[in-house]
C-alpha cells in the first residue's frame, strides 16, 4: 500500500520592523509564525542592538492601529495573528541603552572641523579651486548626461514587464518607464514588487507615478533592472529569522 508523506509547512510573514528609539530605522523583515516570541528578539537584537530583556514588542495593522502588545516570550508569533505589512514596533526599556537619546542617528554633538574664508582661500589647491577649473566642462558633460542618461536602458523596458531587481532579486512588475520630475535628471523605472520590499505606493515627493498597494512601490534606475520571465517566488523558499 502506498504511503502517504506528510510534509509540515513553516508559513511566514512579512513585516515592517521601526524602534523607538531610532527614528531613521525600519526594515521589511519575514519572520517564521513558529518562531516563539524569544526567537524573534533576538533576532531583532542583532539588528538594533536593544538587549532581548529590555525589548518589548507592539504589532500595529497596516492602518497604524495597534493590534495587542507581544507579551508572552514563549508564545509564537503566529499566536497574536500579524499579517503580511503589519508593523512590528520595538521599545528600548533601557534607560541606558545604546540607541537611548537617538545618539546613534544625532551628529550635531560631533565637533566640526572650521576654517575661515580667509585661510581656506590661501591653501594652494582646494576643492573649490578645482570645481572652478572644471566648471565649463562639468557643465557641458552634465547637459549631455541629462539628455541621454539611462535613455539607452529604458526603451528596452516595457510598461507591464515581469522583472527582477537588484540588489536583493526583488521580482515584481514595470508599472513606469520614464523622466519623473520630483526626481534627479534621467529615466526612472517604477516597480511594483510582489512582496513589501518597497518604499511607497506609487506616490514619490508628492506626485503619483503608478498605483500599487502601499510598501510595493519603487522607482530605481534602469541599469538595475531586468526584464523577462520571473514569476512570483514561493515565499516558503525565501530566508526566514
Amino acid at each position: 500500500m502506498a504511503s502517504l508523506l506528510h510534509v509540515e509547512v513553516d508559513e511566514t510573514v512579512f513585516l515592517r520592523v521601526t524602534h523607538s528609539n531610532l527614528s531613521h530605522f525600519a526594515a521589511d523583515v519575514r519572520f517564521s509564525l513558529q518562531s516563539t516570541i524569544e526567537s524573534v528578539k533576538e533576532k531583532l537584537w542583532r539588528k538594533t542592538g536593544t538587549s532581548v530583556d529590555s525589548m518589548s514588542l507592539q504589532l500595529y495593522d497596516d492602518a497604524g492601529q495597534k493590534v495587542c502588545d507581544l507579551s508572552d516570550n514563549q508564545r509564537p508569533l503566529g499566536f497574536y495573528s500579524p499579517r503580511d505589512g503589519y508593523r512590528l514596533h520595538i521599545i528600548d526599556l533601557d534607560p541606558s541603552s545604546v540607541t537611548a537619546g537617538g545618539w546613534l542617528e544625532d551628529t550635531s554633538a560631533v565637533e566640526k572641523y572650521t576654517i575661515s574664508e580667509e585661510a581656506y582661500d590661501k591653501l594652494g589647491f582646494t576643492f573649490r579651486k578645482f570645481k572652478e577649473k572644471m566648471a565649463p566642462q562639468m557643465s557641458t558633460a552634465n547637459e549631455d548626461n541629462v539628455k541621454d542618461d539611462y535613455e539607452d536602458l529604458a526603451v528596452a523596458i516595457k510598461v507591464g514587464d515581469r522583472c527582477q531587481v537588484e540588489p536583493g532579486e526583488k521580482r515584481g512588475v514595470v508599472k513606469f518607464v520614464g523622466r519623473a520630475e520630483t526626481l534627479p535628471p534621467g529615466f526612472w523605472i517604477g516597480v511594483q514588487y510582489d512582496e513589501p520590499l518597497g518604499k511607497h505606493d506609487g506616490i514619490v515627493k508628492g506626485k503619483r507615478y503608478f498605483d500599487c498597494p502601499p510598501l510595493h512601490g519603487a522607482m530605481v534606475r534602469p541599469d538595475k533592472v531586468k526584464v523577462g520571465d520571473y514569476p512570483e517566488r514561493d515565499p516558503f523558499e525565501e530566508d526566514e529569522i
